[in-house]
């Protein structure tokens, strides 16, 4: 078996998808509008949950977990469920000679991520984590206008994203406020991919985070009224430098009466970018040049680059490691750059804990952009 062709199979490839949870909707409405993969069946611990959204969405089976790894027809797992046991099922997974696309974070300690990852290599088998938002044409076109040199050398950046909490509206939010979850590790991977698009490799972080409150209550559905605990820092701030030289500052938090979402600011020698919410994959993206003396207290004039329609959402990291187990390759959204990533999030945790500067020990490839014209709805297979 190899990564490129799994067996010696062509054609279409064969997905499972294990957990049925609020996201699989959005997945399971992409991948099987994408010609070049199949689901085949989906997987939850709660098969009923599995049942009703596979037959929701037109997809044969359904069952267990086991069920979806057991599956002759799945070389791909896709999986969804929640971040404490993304490296525990993505490891199962790679044990029984599947590749993986896992959602968000790729695992919430760097031990396990990285047994994944030498499990992986050792076994031929790809591994994608989430946010494949970088593949959607709002960020392809930041890359390029940053490959045009539009903004010069980028120095430097903001990320901004606060509100009051994921409790607004998920009927079962404790997950997000447990251990290795809060905003650093639901929402950063979002804001510090898109940084590392644009840097490289982080080289160190600072951070503090503090908790507005001890406990939450739920707000909707079955369960509103219930109070659970808050353990992960419901605020972050956080600074980072890069191999390169530049320089970041990003807040996140769950505390904040101001919703302020997607807020990426790249500054270079030449322009400064306003980069679209990095939680979609389009958007606008929008550059100003220097102010002089004379304009300096005005409005900046703003100029909006011109952005590809959207034709995808998530589920398009999946489909090109799909490709990639076909055609050979390392996916955009790569394990590598999961495990960096998460690096960074768990050295955040430490300097928060520590008051210290951590260094980052690990480093990723530079993200390559991807081909123009790129189309998750084309047969390529």
């Amino acid at each position: 078996m190899t990564a490129q062709t799994h067996g010696g199979r062509m054609g279409r490839v064969g997905v499972g998808l294990i957990g049925a949870g609020m996201i699989s909707d959005t997945y399971l409405d992409n991948l099987t509008s994408f010609p070049d993969v199949e689901v085949v069946v989906v997987g939850d611990l709660d098969a009923g949950r599995a049942k009703a959204q596979a037959e929701k969405h037109g997809v044969p089976g359904w069952g267990t977990p086991d069920d979806v790894l057991a599956h002759p027809d799945v070389e791909l797992v896709v999986n969804l469920t929640i971040p404490a046991v993304h490296a525990e099922v993505s490891s199962a997974a790679i044990g029984a000679g599947r590749h993986v696309w896992s959602e968000k974070p790729i695992g919430i300690d760097r031990e396990s991520a990285r047994q994944l990852l030498d499990d992986a290599a050792r076994a031929g088998l790809l591994v994608g984590v989430a946010p494949d938002t970088l593949l959607g044409p709002g960020f392809q076109t930041v890359r390029r206008a940053i490959e045009r040199g539009d903004i010069g050398a980028p120095l430097a950046a903001r990320t901004v994203f606060e509100y009051p909490g994921p409790d607004l509206f998920h009927p079962n939010p404790e997950f997000l406020f447990a251990a290795g979850a809060g905003p650093l590790f639901d929402v950063g991977p979002y804001y510090l991919t898109a940084l590392a698009q644009v840097f490289g490799s982080f080289t160190s972080v600072s951070a503090v985070g503090t908790r507005s409150r001890a406990t939450r209550t739920i707000q909707v559905g079955e369960r509103a009224g219930t109070e659970f605990p808050v353990v992960a820092p419901s605020t972050v701030s956080a600074v980072a430098a890069f191999a390169g030289g530049g320089i970041a500052q990003s807040l996140l938090s769950f505390d904040s009466p101001l919703a302020r979402m997607g807020y990426v600011e790249i500054t270079g020698t030449e322009a400064t970018l306003l980069v679209p919410d990095p939680n979609t994959f389009g958007g606008e993206v929008r550059l100003t040049r220097p102010a002089t003396l004379a304009n300096l207290q005005a409005e900046p004039e703003w100029i909006s680059l011109p952005v590809p329609a959207e034709t995808f959402s998530r589920g398009a990291g999946a489909l090109d490691l799909a490709r990639c187990v076909r055609t050979g390759g390392t996916p955009v959204a790569s394990g590598e750059l999961g495990y960096h990533i998460l690096d960074v999030m768990a050295s955040m945790e430490e300097s928060i804990a520590t008051g210290r500067t951590v260094p980052i020990a690990s480093t990723t490839s530079p993200v390559p952009l991807l081909p123009e014209g790129w189309n998750p709805k084309e047969a390529t297979l």
